[in-house]
């Protein structure tokens, strides 16, 4: 479809202009107050619950025609031209990050994002290093070897083999650095496995073009992964994904595999989901993506759902009312432009094939492992809804599915908000389906 960052630059052009007039005002006197959540009367975490009715997402709750009072808003155009000249700071929770200036996408550090660690094999987990180098944050992956202090002495001999012979890959949201995603490796790495922290730069997607730069960054990790598994018999892999945007480059993963050697596809053991997925193009789930990206601790995505008794005191059990944060003026704006801005882009005939492609992929062609879906009711760019439709698809598909719905954490913030939870969650799964066979035969 050419270059993506052609048609962007006016409606981003309105939206900073809005993010510099206001940034704290509130759209009490403008828009309509946003509906409580009923979903709940605890805010203890569900794990395997059934799935509950679907919500519609928070966008849909701002009046367009409220906005439409604002001028600025009704002179923005969709299609628009480049955005190389207005960057918008790095988001650390959203599945979207923000733009990147003309300076640093044509920096020499971006010019040569690639960068992994060789892949010798080590001969004992012992040997290895946790310690990782300093290297720019930049880089597109990296591998993390397991903690030498990791392999239990009590642990059976068996399990320290499998966990020494499985690397969990972690692919990141958009616009997540290697400093976000290092947490979630350390967790893997001090369990004794290996881990590798994929991140995707924004500047790769505002120029996308089917079979360009983005794509052949995911071709280097299927190539890398391909190998690694080819060097010795027994090497397995499982998959960690955040929001829609690591969901769905997993699902470029698995078309690769797919192609290029369909036995791939059977060395995933397991697959992770956190804060996805939404299973189809939806413009007010980009828009809300996109909107967390620009605002950063500004949106109301990135906030809990705080509770409240009858007296008015916060109350964390047995709630009788629910109050949510509402968006500011700049957020609201922000989220009309951006919604009018997707809902021609997604529907742009070469991005609408390519993401039918994937989510095909990832409904109907997903390898025969386990997965375990965490999410949250409190999420602002995920409806819970939607996630719990899609378990509902895969159980009924006959896929081994558990999930946990974390209930009040916001979007791809589930391990810091419960880590206790968070880990629980992913130990238990593990040791039932990747280290299974070696705790039965111990």
């Amino acid at each position: 479809m050419g270059s993506m960052s052609g048609i962007l630059q006016r409606p981003l052009i309105a939206a900073t202009a809005v993010a510099v007039a206001s940034v704290s005002s509130d759209l009490s006197d403008k828009l309509q107050p946003l509906k409580s959540s009923e979903t709940s009367s605890t805010l203890k975490p569900i794990c395997d619950s059934p799935a509950q009715e679907s919500k519609s997402s928070w966008v849909s709750h701002i009046s367009l025609s409220k906005l439409s009072n604002f001028s600025f808003v009704s002179r923005v155009r969709v299609p628009v031209p480049h955005i190389n000249y207005y960057p918008v700071p790095n988001s650390p929770s959203g599945f979207a990050p923000n733009l990147l200036s003309s300076s640093v996408v044509s920096s020499p550090t971006l010019l040569n994002l690639y960068q992994s660690a060789e892949l010798a094999k080590a001969p004992k987990p012992t040997t290895f290093k946790h310690s990782i180098p300093a290297l720019a944050s930049d880089v597109l992956y990296r591998w993390h070897l397991p903690d030498p202090n990791a392999c239990d002495v009590l642990e059976d001999s068996d399990c320290s083999s499998v966990k020494s012979r499985t690397v969990v890959v972690l692919l990141g949201w958009l616009g997540a650095r290697q400093k976000h995603l290092k947490r979630y490796a350390e967790l893997y790495t001090s369990m004794g496995f290996h881990a590798i922290t994929f991140t995707f730069p924004m500047a790769e997607v505002l120029s996308y073009k089917v079979g360009g730069k983005a794509e052949q960054n995911v071709d280097l990790l299927v190539n890398h992964l391909a190998e690694w598994l080819e060097e010795e018999h027994g090497k397995n892999l499982v998959f960690h994904t955040f929001s829609n945007t690591g969901w769905l480059i997993y699902g470029a993963i698995l078309e690769k595999f797919q192609k290029q050697d369909p036995s791939l596809m059977g060395r995933i053991k397991g697959c992770i989901v956190d804060s996805a997925p939404v299973a189809a193009p939806d413009p007010q789930v980009w828009a809300s993506g996109f909107s967390a990206a620009f605002l950063k601790t500004r949106s109301v995505a990135t906030k809990g759902t705080i509770r409240y008794d009858e007296s008015g005191m916060e109350e964390f059990v047995d709630r009788k009312a629910v109050a949510e944060p509402k968006p500011a003026i700049t957020e609201a704006a922000l989220l009309v432009v951006l919604e009018k801005f997707f809902q021609v882009v997604l529907n742009l005939p070469s991005v609408n094939r390519r993401l039918s492609d994937v989510l095909g992929q990832l409904s109907l062609g997903q390898p025969n492992c386990p997965q375990l879906y965490i999410y949250s009711s409190a999420d602002r760019v995920i409806p819970a809804g939607s996630v719990e439709m899609f378990i509902e698809e895969q159980r009924k598909a006959g896929r081994e599915v558990r999930a946990c719905n974390f209930i009040s954490t916001p979007h791809v913030d589930h391990f810091r908000n419960d880590p206790k939870l968070y880990t629980s969650q992913l130990t238990q799964f593990l040791d039932d389906y990747v280290l299974n066979c070696c705790k039965c035969s111990s």
